[in-house]
């Protein structure tokens, strides 16, 4: 399922944080938004995903203008892995694993056999059936990082959109749950937009990445060809040694102290 962006520009008040951005996504790809602090990453995410309008231009999926979509369609079509998870309810984590095949139960009714069984198999790739059972409220910050990550892929969705959605887990699980990203969502002709701090990750991971700065693209493409000293230069002020890593299977950076 293609996004096209068209001149979209947004601002919150007088500040302006997305200028006339236009960019085509297509499906089957894994996408690495990289950029520093305060360059619209989030904001660009929330618009996609249609939590935020655009102030200026049109973001269409599929062939339509995002805006005409239901919030049930369109929870069919995109799920979300936010930056931060509060519930103060206190569900287990299975519960919140199910709340990801909402879209698809009918209202006032239950799960049926076909929705335990996507959750359960969600479950056990994420590495969370141990937990299924406890109160998300006595999970750790990491713990529940992982069962936000799993309620998203039971959506089952043809886009996921992940926002520094690794932030608060160790480097196993980290790689893990990137890999089950990447084996269910692209492999399966899917597609992936991830917010992510970690350059290396993205080398790692993605498909092709898009370099924001200042509101705006300051390039994008294959992640071979854009990755490399000049744009990194230009885009957060560091000095970098970037070569193939066999190890890694991708480019790796390292930064000049």
């Amino acid at each position: 399922m293609e996004f096209e962006l068209r001149d979209i520009s947004f601002a919150y008040g007088s500040k302006a944080v997305l200028q006339a951005i236009s960019i085509i996504l297509e499906p089957g790809r894994f996408y690495g938004v990289i950029g520093p602090n305060g360059c619209g990453k989030t904001t660009l995410l929330d618009l996609m995903v249609g939590h935020r309008q655009p102030a200026a231009g049109e973001i269409r999926y599929n062939g339509k203008g995002l805006a005409s979509y239901s919030r049930r369609r369109l929870s069919r079509e995109i799920a979300l892995v936010p930056q931060n998870f509060y519930i103060n309810f206190p569900y287990t984590a299975r519960e919140i694993v199910m709340m990801g095949r909402y879209p698809y139960i009918p209202r006032f009714a239950r799960p049926d056999p076909e929705d335990h069984a996507v959750v359960d198999s969600i479950m056990e790739q994420t590495g969370i059936q141990a937990f299924r059972d406890r109160r998300v409220t006595d999970l750790s910050g990491g713990e529940r990082q992982r069962v936000v990550f799993a309620r998203a892929l039971a959506q089952d969705t043809p886009v996921l959109f992940l926002d520094e959605a690794t932030s608060n887990l160790d480097i196993n699980h980290t790689l893990s749950l990137l890999k089950v990203v990447r084996q269910r969502m692209v492999s399966g002709g899917r597609t992936v937009v991830a917010v992510l701090q970690d350059i290396n990750l993205a080398a790692m991971y993605c498909d092709e990445l898009i370099f924001m700065q200042k509101g705006n693209i300051y390039t994008r493409g294959d992640t071979d060809a854009v990755l490399n000293p000049d744009t990194l230069n230009a885009v957060f002020n560091v000095d970098t040694d970037i070569t193939f890593n066999a190890f890694a299977d991708s480019k790796q950076v390292v930064f000049k102290k």
